[in-house]
């Protein structure tokens, strides 16, 4: 966990790059910390930091080696590697990661100390601020999201609300129900807290999505629900954002991912110089048919889709043509399939999406299934179909049901923000689904079940004797 914060270097970064964040120059200069909290534009540099040290994270960033929804895809049974390299994507293939492979714990807990560091300045200052509610309610947003990702990745995990470095560096590992309590809390205070409509890093309205909204504090809310089993509490609050019709509607298939898409609830602005990652990483310029295997890592596209998810679509189902592209290639006569979520190059066309309705609905829609509501769930599950050019669901029972839901999470979100792994944890299938699929990544490839939790960096394990290693790795 990071000991200390310089608000020099988070102004810096900010002045540097990732205008989209900010309609307005900040006034020149950078920021020290003793006058980091004396205005709300001195504020408004801070917080927007916070959003930029995200964006630049290995967990969030563009960095193929280090992105975790890119690595989580090459984890399950989503993605192949085809790299020829030694490098972190590797061993997430072969399901062979240590502690050395994985920099999120220290990425995410750096972030938690900056939001942490954050909110006590805020909170400390006896300066007149105007939008002191906003610059609350995103840090406890994010805060909340740092978490969520915490102990979905290691588990049990450190609670840090401080920046007390004393204390973080002998917490011992919260419960995750305690986790997720916290969560809880602090997306209630961020609902609380933040504006119905989208606003700037000074509080105007604006039209893009990539500031948190009530809504998308509510969004966040429903899925941590589902992930604590508390139906009726995912259905409530997935209810407040399906309600919102005159913000939140599902876009057609070929523009969902387009920045301030209507189904966009809340996402990152991509970094201003390049594209989204989504097209880094799967697209990147490659052609519709290529010569030889190396021609796709020549163009740093490292991993195509594994042929189990692409035969998993039903016939007709358009997230098939739209979200799926073929490659052929001449050596081998066959075609590899990517993800064609994200198709553009341009800066600027696209956001990194870290929530969007679709989800909300299958959200609700597991929630009803358990509850019960049947008729309502297979409406949910209905919608998203519809949108997909797909007859309605067969399904009728509560088995179906949520049978039928977990296939459409699967075709719906594959590639995104580690949905998959996270969804086959929380359903308990992850064992099976991997100790089946493992073989097929390549010989000697094995699962077992000590790997749906990370390992814990040992730095952190030798400075914290209170922290204890997750089981079965090297340390």
């Amino acid at each position: 966990m990071r000991k200390k914060i310089s608000f020099i270097i988070i102004a810096g970064l900010l002045l540097a790059g990732c205008s989209k964040y900010l309609d307005k120059a900040l006034p020149s200069g950078t920021i020290s910390s003793e006058t980091a909290f004396s205005s709300d534009n001195a504020i408004s540099s801070v917080v927007t930091g916070v959003f930029m040290n995200m964006q630049n994270s290995g967990v969030f960033g563009s960095a193929t080696g280090s992105n975790f929804f890119l690595l989580s895809a090459e984890y399950v049974d989503e993605m192949i590697n085809i790299s020829t390299l030694v490098t972190n994507a590797v061993a997430y293939y072969n399901d062979e990661i240590q502690y050395t492979n994985v920099g999120a714990w220290s990425n995410l807990y750096s972030i938690v100390y900056d939001i942490n560091s954050t909110l006590e300045g805020i909170q400390g200052t006896n300066a007149t601020l105007y939008y002191k509610n906003q610059w609350l309610g995103e840090c406890y947003y994010l805060r909340a999201m740092q978490y969520f990702y915490l102990t979905n990745m290691y588990g049990d995990v450190p609670l840090a609300l401080t920046s007390n470095a004393v204390v973080n560096n002998s917490l011992s590992r919260a419960p995750q129900a305690l986790v997720y309590q916290q969560i809880i809390a602090d997306l209630k205070q961020a609902k609380a807290l933040l504006n119905p409509g989208y606003t700037d890093a000074y509080g105007a309205g604006t039209t893009h999505r990539d500031r948190p909204n009530t809504y998308a504090a509510a969004g966040l809310m429903a899925r941590a629900f589902l992930y604590m089993n508390d139906w009726d509490s995912a259905e409530a609050a997935a209810d407040t954002v399906i309600a919102h019709t005159s913000l939140y509607s599902l876009s057609p298939l070929a523009s969902v991912f387009l920045a301030n898409s209507t189904e966009m609830i809340w996402g990152l602005a991509p970094n201003p110089t390049g594209a989204s990652n989504g097209y880094r990483f799967y697209n990147n310029g490659l052609v519709s048919s290529v010569a030889n295997p190396a021609a796709i890592l020549n163009v740093n596209v490292q991993s195509e889709m594994q042929p189990a998810l692409v035969a998993s679509f039903e016939p007709g189902d358009a997230r098939r043509t739209n979200w799926v592209r073929s490659v052929y290639v001449q050596s081998l006569s066959d075609s590899a399939y990517f993800p064609n979520k994200y198709t553009s190059s341009a800066t600027g066309t696209s956001d990194e999406i870290y929530m969007r309705l679709a989800e909300i609905y299958l959200i609700r829609a597991e929630a009803r299934a358990h509850l019960n509501e049947l008729a309502d769930a297979a409406a949910d599950i209905n919608v998203v179909r519809a949108r997909a050019g797909l007859s309605n669901t067969t399904a009728t029972d509560q088995r179906g049901l949520l049978n039928a839901i977990a296939q459409e999470r699967k075709v719906e979100f594959f590639t995104e923000n580690a949905q998959r792994f996270f969804d086959l944890k929380r359903t308990g299938k992850i064992d099976s689904v991997m100790t089946a699929f493992a073989p097929t990544k390549g010989a000697n490839i094995t699962w077992s079940s000590f790997m749906s939790l990370l390992p814990i960096p040992s730095n952190d394990l030798i400075q914290d004797p209170n922290l204890k290693a997750n089981p079965g790795y090297q340390q």
